[in-house]
């Protein structure tokens, strides 16, 4: 379908052509009608799929029909990072162009100033508001916020906003919305904490379902197995290695393995940034506009950069941790390989991860290239046998519950030797 044969205006098209959007996407062409009809929304989409034009435009096309309060916040965009909401801002202005359509962008990192101006924009009234929660909390709980215009709710990444720990912000400003409203939820997953929270604020919703698209055909994907003590010695072999150039990603588990990781890489002479939620706004920004820059070529990071984050020209992507889900290994590796070009990724497995990784791997629908590791690396340990791995995790009962049951499901010990006790065997 063409954005042409949408029920959307001339202003709103002539925007769209302007940034050469011209065929919608399979989220864009199931969204946006229903959304036009003033249907709630529960939509599974990834990032890359096109969905913010897809709450974005429909909410651009009702608003500009008129009927709407004056002076008033009538639409309001939840997203879980200030780069999210940086990328909303900026396809608001390129969509809206053409339209009489006034916006704020309302997150954290900045100076008092810019508190100011987002608490003015919200009391004066900004037909759309894109918002953190923390900081649009901040505001509503120190200022007097007439929010009863809003007739548009969007929480986008709603399954990222609640591994953030959002969920109790979430709650206190739906607390200031009213309850007649279009509500639209956007989420790449959807753990129980996602299926709770739509069942709380969706009425009816049009359940829309795009796959989870698989890595793009442009990345090489490989795989090491190895022990945790071989991991930081093959990282730095890769990084010494001439032939490889451009810019890297590492995504680890946690930020504190982030910190200790980026220390270790420092000392060894490595230039790395570091990148995960305890950096200010303002530092986070930094490293980013420096990534872009190419002040550095390594940022080890946690899954903060794996999402709304876009930059084109990042030719490696590191898995130092494995991902606990098949979408987050998507969203990673999808860092690399942008606009067409060819990326490789990496993913360091260890014996304790190697379930976790084949469960990536029946997700792809492939098995993925096992890389050598070098002569250095591979003398440090005895190699990981993937086969008896395989077998011991089955005989842990680590594979299929259903063919080899519950590990922890043991006979007595009477009964496991053909005794029982009350045969006088203990």
């Amino acid at each position: 379908m063409y954005f042409d044969e949408l029920d959307i205006n001339d202003d709103i098209l002539d925007g769209l052509d302007a940034m050469n959007f011209v065929e919608c996407t399979p989220v864009q062409e199931k969204a946006i009608p229903a959304a036009l009809e003033g249907r709630d929304l529960l939509a599974s989409a990834q990032t890359g799929t096109g969905k913010t034009a897809a709450y974005l435009l429909p909410i651009l096309e009702l608003l500009s029909r008129g009927g709407y309060k004056e002076n008033k916040v009538n639409a309001l965009i939840l997203v879980p990072t200030r780069e999210l909401a940086q990328q909303v801002d900026m396809l608001l202005s390129g969509f809206s162009y053409y339209l009489n359509i006034s916006w704020i962008a309302i997150y954290g990192g900045n100076d008092g100033v810019a508190f100011s101006q987002q608490q003015k924009a919200l009391c004066t009234g900004s037909d759309i508001a894109i918002a953190t929660p923390g900081r649009l909390l901040s505001i509503l709980r120190t200022c007097d916020i007439d929010m009863s215009g809003v007739g548009f709710l969007v929480l986008d990444e709603a399954d990222r906003m609640l591994d953030i720990g959002f969920y109790d912000d979430i709650m206190e400003i739906l607390s200031h919305l009213p309850k007649e409203r279009q509500t639209m939820m956007f989420s790449a997953t959807f753990p129980t904490e996602v299926e709770k929270l739509s069942q709380k604020i969706l009425r009816n919703p049009e359940k829309i379902k795009i796959a989870v698209s698989r890595p793009a055909d442009g990345i090489d994907q490989g795989v090491y197995l190895l022990h945790e003590s071989q991991k930081q010695p093959l990282l730095l072999n890769l990084f010494a290695d001439p032939k490889r150039h451009g810019k890297s990603i590492v995504f680890l588990s946690s930020k504190q393995k982030v910190k200790e990781l980026y220390h270790a890489l420092r000392r060894l002479g490595v230039h790395a940034a570091q990148m995960h939620s305890d950096l200010e706004q303002a530092e986070r920004s930094n490293v980013m506009l420096d990534f872009k820059n190419n002040k550095f070529d390594v940022l080890i990071a946690t899954d903060i950069v794996a999402r709304g984050i876009d930059i084109d020209d990042i030719n490696t992507v590191i898995n130092y941790d494995v991902p606990h889900q098949a979408e987050d290994y998507v969203h990673r590796v999808g860092r690399t390989a942008r606009a067409g070009a060819n990326g490789e990724a990496i993913t360091l497995v260890t014996p304790r991860d190697k379930q976790r990784f084949d469960n990536i791997e029946r997700f792809l629908k492939t098995k993925v290239r096992r890389l050598t590791l070098p002569e250095k690396v591979a003398a440090m340990e005895k190699p990981v046998d993937e086969k008896t791995t395989a077998n011991r995790e089955r005989r842990q009962g680590k594979g299929n519950p259903k063919r080899y049951g519950n590990k922890n499901r043991r006979k007595p010990a009477g009964k496991r030797n053909g005794n029982h006790p009350q045969n006088g065997v203990a």
